[in-house]
């Protein structure tokens, strides 16, 4: 039924591959996939390559949309290229600016799209009528980072996703049109939220320690916990979708540092998190081969999150809410 369509995504992915742009060859793997019934020898194939390409984007990081960039070096302005590796330098200065900029336009994207500015707007509302508008804008501007992590690690793999939705009380949500192909590809996505999520609280956190405005303490500790909170490994919250590619001695790895977190901070929340941990270590299916990197990013994110929280409830005055 859709075998031309077939045909020419195969041939432009290979096309994508042979001229090095792995992320473009990744997402038209992965809309070949959706075409194919599971359990046929064509939908193993496929997700053997779209697996592959999946691991090389992941392991060059940053390195893909730089290198997809220097694809385009042949246009060096002469001038940078007679001051040597100095002009080689500020040439590659000028593509890691670019993905700056992209970061930058990609948070303003999500703002396009009525379905997240209404729900968003809507979500101000509410939270206004409660702590005041100033606390509401930043609220949801932390909560919209983090969806916007997601999104973003989505476009990274070629997964096509909806736009964030604000639910009032509940946060904000990502629906995923097209699934990981494994543990480690849901856990980057599932991870990336409170990443974001996580370099907002910083942003609104050193805002208030320069300006001493404890409003905005109190937006890094709500947005701190928030992101905690969304580390539960449990249903389809973020750290349930990272413990999926932790094995069983990583789990219990997680659970130490859980433990050393609630030790240090005395942030009753940790104590759910570090039963929820036990739990999936103890009693679930775990891989034979954890994630390495997953393992590291979810610790960071709990013992980073725990002392974000700690630093803004014991400096700037906010209340704890963990």
């Amino acid at each position: 039924m859709h075998g031309q369509t077939l045909k020419r995504l195969a041939a432009d992915a290979q096309a994508a591959t042979d001229r090095g742009a792995p992320l473009e060859a990744l997402a038209l793997w992965r809309e070949a996939l959706d075409l194919l019934p599971p359990g046929t020898g064509q939908h193993a194939q496929v997700t053997a390559k779209v697996t592959a390409l999946s691991q090389q984007v992941d392991a060059l990081g940053l390195a893909v949309p730089l290198a997809e960039a220097e694809r385009k070096r042949s246009g060096m302005p002469k001038l940078l290229a007679s001051m040597g590796a100095l002009g080689l330098l500020l040439w590659k200065f000028k593509f890691v600016l670019l993905l700056l900029l992209g970061k930058g336009k990609l948070l303003l994207l999500g703002l396009t799209k009525a379905s997240t500015l209404f729900s968003m707007l809507l979500a101000v509302g509410v939270y206004w009528t409660v702590w005041g508008w100033r606390f509401a804008l930043g609220l949801v501007a932390c909560i919209y980072v983090h969806e916007m992590g997601h999104v973003a690690s989505l476009r990274r793999f070629g997964m096509q996703a909806s736009a964030p939705m604000f639910i009032p009380g509940l946060g904000a949500f990502v629906r995923l049109k097209q699934s990981p192909v494994d543990g480690r590809e849901d856990a980057r996505v599932g991870l990336a939220g409170p990443i974001w999520g996580s370099a907002a609280a910083v942003v609104a956190l050193v805002a208030a320690v320069v300006t001493g405005w404890k409003g905005l303490g109190a937006i890094a500790h709500a947005a701190a916990w928030l992101n905690v909170f969304n580390l539960l490994p449990l249903w389809q919250l973020d750290g349930g979708r990272g413990f999926r590619a932790l094995a069983r001695k990583q789990r219990w790895l997680a659970v130490a540092v859980v433990g050393a977190t609630w030790f240090f901070t005395g942030e009753s929340l940790f104590v759910l998190i570090g039963l929820a941990a036990a739990y999936r270590a103890a009693a679930t299916a775990a891989p034979e081969e954890g994630d390495l990197r997953t393992l590291v990013e979810y610790s960071v994110l709990v013992a980073g999150l725990g002392a974000l929280g700690w630093a803004a409830k014991h400096w700037t005055g906010a209340t704890g809410v963990m």
